[in-house]
C-alpha cells in the first residue's frame, strides 16, 4: 500500500517541489493552500507523471478547515504516514520591528505558528492510529536559529516552529511519531523575491551572507524533506536540519 503525505502550502516553491518529490518516490500526495485554481493546476500536472496528487483548499489559519483537510485524507486513502507544514507567511519585511504593526504581527503569528498547531495537532490524532505511526515535518528557518533584521516577526515564528518541533518529538518518542524541521537557507522562493521586491534586500547581499555564495533550490529543500518525512532517518526525531549553505557554521 502506497504511504501518504500532506503538503500545506504545497502549489508553490518549497510546497510544489516535495510534492513533486513525495511523488516520484511513490506516495499518495495531498497538497493544500488557500488559492484553489493554481493548487488544482499543480496536482494536475504532477497526476500527469502518473502519480496520485490531489488538491484541498485549505486555510491554515482555520481549525476546521485542517480538520477537514486530514479527515478528508484519511477518508480518501485510509491512513496519514507524513505530514509537511510548509504554509507559511513572510510578513512585513520592509522595517525593523518598532516601525511594524501589530497587525502584521498577529498575521504571522496566526498563520507559522498557530497554523502549524492545528496541523500537528490534528495530524497525531491520525497518526497514532496507525500501527507504523508517522512523521512530521516543520518548516523552520535560519531565521529560526538566528536574529534577522527586517525579519524579526517572521524570527519569532520560526523560533516557535523549532520548539514545536524539539517538544512534541519528545512527548511522543515512544508513540513511533517522528517530529523533525528544516532550517532552510536563503532559497529563491516567492516569499524571498517579496523582500527583494521590498528593498530591504537584494539578491547579491542575500548571497553572499552563505559561505557558498549562492541562493539554494527549491529542490535542495525537498530533497531533504523526504529524508526527514521518510523511512530513510527511522532514528531521526526533534532534530533540526539545516540546509542553508553553511549559513550556521559561518
Amino acid at each position: 500500500m502506497n504511504k501518504t503525505v500532506i503538503i500545506t502550502g504545497g502549489s508553490t516553491g518549497i510546497g510544489k517541489a516535495t510534492a513533486r518529490k513525495f511523488a516520484s518516490e511513490g506516495y499518495n500526495v495531498v497538497i493544500s493552500g488557500r488559492n484553489e485554481e493554481r493548487g488544482n493546476h499543480v496536482a494536475q500536472e504532477i497526476s500527469k507523471t502518473g502519480a496520485t496528487c490531489i488538491f484541498l483548499k485549505t486555510d491554515v489559519q482555520k481549525e476546521e478547515e485542517v480538520i477537514n483537510l486530514i479527515g478528508k485524507t484519511v477518508e480518501l486513502f485510509q491512513h496519514l504516514d507524513c505530514i509537511v507544514n510548509n504554509a507559511g507567511i513572510s510578513g512585513d519585511n520592509s522595517c525593523f520591528l518598532a516601525e511594524g504593526t501589530t497587525e502584521n504581527f498577529r498575521e504571522v503569528i496566526e498563520t507559522n505558528v498557530i497554523g502549524l498547531f492545528y496541523c500537528m495537532k490534528h495530524a497525531i490524532h491520525k497518526m497514532k492510529d496507525n500501527e507504523q505511526g508517522g512523521s512530521i515535518v516543520n518548516l523552520a528557518s535560519i531565521a529560526g536559529l538566528n536574529g534577522i533584521p527586517y525579519a524579526v516577526q517572521y524570527c519569532a515564528s520560526k523560533h516557535a516552529v523549532v520548539g514545536l518541533t524539539k517538544g512534541a518529538a519528545v512527548e511522543y518518542a515512544t508513540q513511533g511519531i517522528r517530529v523533525n524541521a528544516i532550517a532552510p537557507g536563503a532559497i529563491k522562493t516567492d516569499i524571498l523575491q517579496a523582500a527583494i521586491d521590498s528593498g530591504s534586500y537584494t539578491e547579491e547581499s542575500i548571497a553572499e551572507t552563505h559561505p557558498m555564495k549562492r541562493m539554494g533550490t527549491v529542490e535542495d529543500i525537498a530533497n531533504g524533506i523526504f529524508y526527514l518525512g521518510s523511512e530513510q532517518s527511522p532514528f531521526m526525531s526533534g532534530a533540526i536540519l539545516s540546509v542553508d549553505g553553511a549559513y550556521n557554521a559561518n
